[in-house]
């Protein structure tokens, strides 16, 4: 897939001399976390997709896990020491974080939630982010991503999900 251009994200990621590789492919928001990850040659269970949610006391925190995983809710609370979380809606992502759904990252929300990344990012040498936009990703090493998005480290899928 060619190249189209650098997204907000990379943008951050040059600005804080983090290395990274950007992977392209064909604009499908249908397309499923496992699909894109077949699409640019990388592992399911090192691409990550980011979940945004609310919890009880109106706190909006962010979550990124695996793409074939689920996001244990009760987990997410405990983390982030809610009584509960829910996903957002749909149309609440792009005013809120300034991404559309199938191209939330991260890195380089319109503002900085509490972030949470799952703790099995840390088994590999590299993991894929959406690059903030369909169509794009990026590949970085998970300590980079700490660092980038300022995320905390946690056990937050459900056992046995995939």
């Amino acid at each position: 897939m060619k190249n189209t251009g650098k997204t907000n994200v990379m943008r951050v990621l040059d600005s804080l001399k983090i290395p990274y590789v950007s992977h392209f492919y064909e604009e499908d928001a249908s397309l499923s976390g496992v699909e894109v990850a077949r699409l640019v040659g990388e592992d399911p269970d090192q691409v990550f997709k980011t979940l945004v949610t609310q919890g009880k006391s109106g706190q909006y925190y962010v979550f990124v896990i695996p793409v074939k995983e689920e996001l244990d809710l009760k987990k997410a609370a405990r983390v982030s020491g809610e009584k509960a979380i829910v996903m957002i809606k749909q149309k609440e992502l792009l005013p809120l974080t300034g991404y559309i759904h199938g191209g939330c990252s991260p890195i380089g929300m319109k503002k900085p939630f509490p972030s949470f990344l799952d703790e099995t990012a840390e088994l590999f040498d590299t993991v894929c982010v959406s690059a903030g936009k369909v169509g794009a990703q990026v590949e970085l090493n998970p300590q980079d991503l700490i660092r980038a998005a300022e995320l905390t480290t946690a056990d937050l899928v459900v056992d046995g999900a995939a």
